[in-house]
């Protein structure tokens, strides 16, 4: 089969809110959903990454992180590989997001590091990388997300964080109003992939749903699992607090699909 470049458009049957795909947002820090007719099972990736694949209403359906610096002015492409080695390159074209400026004060160590304290967040970000970018074949029916917490939701995800006046990376989570000791529950069934105290996310839990589909809570004042435990949809993972780089208490609640960091409020259930 002759590879081709096909430009996708809003697929009005992703868009009922009853699908257990998500709708199709095309930006940055959204997500990429790509319909793909057949009967086998196809593999699809991204910057050489694999993508999540699920079957809704007879087709198969790749459901695409798109990284929050991915250029606007440029599609995001896609590889669809087909079982004996078929290939079509499907692009993405994107819309430009909007995200705010977002300025704030912490303890100046969060912002001005000494060594000891770089040596520490370069050993933990590797724990956390790899958490983030795992991969374990599982098979999803549904990747929609109860709420972690009840509480007012932020729309910080995406904005430009300035810490002390320094600029600093994008907010790449949705952070969640809640009161230390509130009870933090499993959004949607998976495997403890890690847990630690981290010193700008303080007491975290990283949860993996199969096919590079994770969340990460942060913040936590305590930790009710433990790495390698499965837990089902509703059970406790820990409950929020204000430990390492915050300015109260609250979840920094994020979801990443194909390692990369997606608005966690086009998964949760009814936003």
């Amino acid at each position: 089969m002759t590879t081709r470049l096909k430009h996708i458009l809003l697929f009005m049957t992703l868009c009922a809110p009853a699908l257990p795909a998500p709708v199709h947002s095309p930006w940055p820090g959204g997500i990429g959903v790509i319909t793909i007719p057949g009967d086998t099972r196809p593999t699809v990736t991204v910057n050489a990454k694999p993508a999540l694949v699920m079957q809704n209403r007879g087709e198969w359906v790749a459901v695409i992180g798109i990284p929050l610096e991915q250029d606007n002015q440029l599609p995001l492409v896609a590889t669809v590989t087909r079982p004996g080695g078929a290939t079509e390159q499907v692009a993405i074209d994107l819309r430009e997001a909007d995200y705010r400026v977002q300025r704030l004060t912490v303890d100046r160590k969060y912002v001005e590091p000494d060594q000891a304290s770089l040596d520490r967040i370069f050993a933990e970000r590797k724990i956390i990388d790899k958490a983030l970018t795992n991969w374990r074949e599982h098979e999803l029916a549904d990747i929609s997300l109860e709420p972690p917490v009840p509480g007012a939701r932020s729309s910080s995800f995406g904005s430009r964080r300035i810490f002390n006046d320094q600029p600093r990376s994008p907010h790449k989570g949705m952070d969640i109003t809640a009161t230390t000791g509130t009870p933090i529950l499993a959004p949607l069934g998976g495997t403890v992939s890690a847990t630690g105290d981290f010193y700008f996310n303080g007491n975290t839990v990283i949860l993996d749903h199969g096919q590079g589909y994770i969340s990460l809570f942060c913040h936590l004042s305590a930790i009710d699992v433990e790495e390698g435990q499965d837990v089902a949809v509703g059970e406790l993972l820990g409950k929020v607090g204000a430990t390492g780089r915050v300015t109260g208490a609250h979840l920094h609640f994020a979801t990443y699909l194909n390692g990369t960091a997606v608005d966690p409020a086009l998964l949760i259930s009814g936003n």
